[in-house]
């Protein structure tokens, strides 16, 4: 039966509401935009004592937008130079610094001052330079170190954003050198391929290992497999952390091969087994009761990663789970490190996008898999956690 004219059905008025609130909202967005991007209102809120210091701000937060390739290269000739290790064992002046670095005295100068602008040197009141916090966190963490070194291809794409968008780009440095980004078939990449990538994932994977091992009870399960387990850093933490825990990885047989190596030498070898094979093509290897993907699903588009949570599925058992691990898109504080870095950073490389957890959510209830939640981590805008369970079969 139809409501009587003039009557709308009680359930539509909470949609109307939104409807007003929703074109209000851009009404005002349209008239602030239209002030904000005046001139004449720029110059006035700059000065004015209730605005300045929002103006200030913004002023300040474009100009970092802008400069942002500079800071980063200026942090890049610290790394190359080795400039906060020849700091860590106390402060130096300008003079002695040029000559370790091999730097004219005035282009030492030059460096010093913009390393300590970006917070990474502190300039002593007697001329010395010292470490600032965020330079000698990176002599504690090697891995940030061969990121920024590795930023040099990413840079390279990056030249033509535009033409990157647009597919016109060509060949990227990143798809060369992640070799299963495009290979048709990941499993026949040869040995040489995999050793610069390989590293730089053992060593990135090193940076977050003891987080994801502090956010997960991994102590109450018998077996782990790592899909995608690289060089073994992972396994290796998990093994050191839980001696009652037997440790499985897989990934590519040359990658694989390079485990079963690290791993002996650590002594190792009898505790974690390494099988080799593509986990895009093959089942994976059963008997874990948690597996684990570290950095791994965003590195696929949305149809080889859901075969991937699919085959997940299928190795554990009843009651199994699953521990995705990786920086997640829209992270509260972080939002620019899924959605912007990675987001070009993936694009560039040719596969994959950074997920939010509610899109991850999404695809493992696709999967198959039941229990779906998220488990804080120490660093979330390193890595988010995602955990879902192979529900048990009805009989």
């Amino acid at each position: 039966m139809s409501p009587r004219a003039g009557t709308a059905p009680a359930q539509d008025a909470p949609v109307r509401a939104s409807t007003w609130r929703e074109t209000w909202r851009e009404r005002w967005r349209a008239f602030r935009n239209a002030r904000v991007a005046s001139p004449a209102f720029q110059r006035w809120a700059a000065g004015f004592p209730l605005t300045r210091r929002v103006a200030r701000a913004n002023t300040r937060a474009l100009f970092d937008l802008c400069a942002g390739f500079v800071y980063a290269q200026v942090l890049y000739a610290c790394i190359r130079l080795d400039l906060f290790r020849l700091l860590a064992d106390g402060p130096m002046g300008a003079e002695a610094l040029a000559q370790r670095l091999r730097l004219a005295p005035d282009r030492a100068e030059r460096l010093l001052r913009a390393a300590a602008s970006l917070d990474l040197l502190a300039r002593l009141p007697d001329g010395r330079y010292a470490l600032a916090d965020l330079g000698a966190a990176l002599i504690g963490n090697p891995s940030i170190a061969a990121m920024i070194e590795h930023h040099a291809m990413l840079y390279d794409d990056l030249r033509d954003p535009v033409a990157l968008l647009r597919g016109e780009a060509g060949p990227t440095r990143l798809s060369a050198y992640w070799p299963y980004a495009e290979a048709a078939d990941s499993g026949a990449i040869p040995a040489e391929a995999v050793a610069g990538y390989s590293g730089l994932m053992s060593a990135s994977q090193a940076l977050i290992a003891e987080d994801v091992l502090d956010a997960y009870p991994f102590a109450d399960h018998a077996c782990l497999l790592d899909v995608g387990g690289g060089e073994g850093t992972f396994a290796a933490a998990a093994a050191r952390r839980f001696p009652g825990l037997r440790p499985m990885l897989l990934d590519l047989p040359p990658v694989a091969e390079r485990a079963r190596a690290s791993l002996a030498a650590q002594g190792l070898a009898s505790r974690i087994a390494c099988h080799g094979g593509s986990f895009l093509d093959s089942p994976l290897p059963r008997g874990a009761d948690v597996i684990t993907l570290v950095r791994i699903v965003h590195d696929h588009d949305d149809g080889p990663a859901l075969r991937l949570l699919r085959a997940a599925r299928a190795a554990l058992p009843p009651g199994g789970r699953l521990v995705i691990a990786e920086p997640l898109a829209g992270t509260p504080g972080a939002e620019p490190i899924g959605d912007a870095y990675f987001g070009f950073y993936l694009l560039a490389m040719g596969s994959g996008r950074a997920r939010s957890a509610d899109e991850l959510g999404r695809m493992l209830t696709e999967a198959g898999f039941t229990g779906i939640r998220t488990r804080a981590t120490r660093r979330p805008l390193l890595a988010g956690m995602v955990v879902a369970s192979r529900p048990f079969e009805n009989v």
